[in-house]
């Protein structure tokens, strides 16, 4: 897939949100890798070209987790919350990015 095939109305909507964690943070230290939560349908090509289109960066790879949903119970019953996908995103050498001065 080439990026003049994926839709930009589709890539913006791609990415929801990054995540920041102490897992996370040392991952952008350590491995130039920045996580994010995607939506659960979007695929490796799409996910590496909405980073590279929303924070003009070079992205390495992609890789996807499903995370499932954990069940947790309250005093009317069993409930579960959403099934989450996140995408670690490994950055060239030299690429950085800066959630303050970008614009999710």
């Amino acid at each position: 897939m080439t990026q003049a095939v994926l839709n930009p109305q589709r890539l913006m909507q791609v990415l929801s949100a990054p995540v920041i964690s102490e897992k996370a943070t040392m991952l952008a230290e350590k491995r130039n890798q920045v996580v994010f939560r995607v939506l659960r349908d979007a695929t490796k090509p799409e996910i590496k070209a909405a980073v590279e289109l929303l924070f003009k960066v070079d992205v390495e790879s992609v890789q996807v987790a499903n995370i499932k949903g954990k069940v947790k119970r309250t005093a009317r019953g069993t409930g579960r919350r959403n099934h989450v996908k996140k995408a670690y995103v490994c950055l060239k050498a030299g690429q950085e990015l800066n959630f303050a001065q970008e614009g999710i």
